[in-house]
């Protein structure tokens, strides 16, 4: 399984010009788990060479918390689209930043409000 450590972030190239916007120009090299970072080492590709079952923006996303075996489903949106009730999560939330580029299988550490936590991406569905 891949890390969030070792392999890349891919984004498409629609989805990386709305996030940069987001996550601004500076990238604090010391802070390693944050949206700017990540679109950092990103590499941009056009939407029709986007890997399969890739985390985008509107993307349905199902996961397993290591610790605890829970598994949740939400969509990643845009900040204003943002509604937990309807389990959408903001790119800007520490998981939604964490999951944006990864793909199926993946696994993924990211240092959430309680703490470092690992999830593994069950499956991922476009909008």
């Amino acid at each position: 399984m891949r890390t969030n450590v070792k392999n890349p972030v891919i984004l498409c190239e629609e989805d990386y010009k709305l996030l940069k916007q987001f996550a601004g120009t500076s990238v604090d090299d010391t802070n390693t788990m944050s949206l700017a970072y990540e679109l950092n080492r990103a590499i941009v590709v056009d939407k029709d060479a986007l890997p399969p079952y890739t985390i985008r923006l509107n993307s349905l996303v199902s996961v397993k918390e290591a610790s605890s075996g829970k598994v949740s489903d939400f969509r990643i949106v845009m900040p204003v689209d943002a509604d937990i009730k309807q389990k959408k999560i903001s790119i800007l939330a520490p998981l939604g930043a964490a999951l944006i580029g990864f793909r199926k299988g993946d696994e993924v550490e990211w240092k959430m409000p309680a703490g470092m936590r690992k999830f593994t991406v069950l499956n991922v569905v476009q909008a």
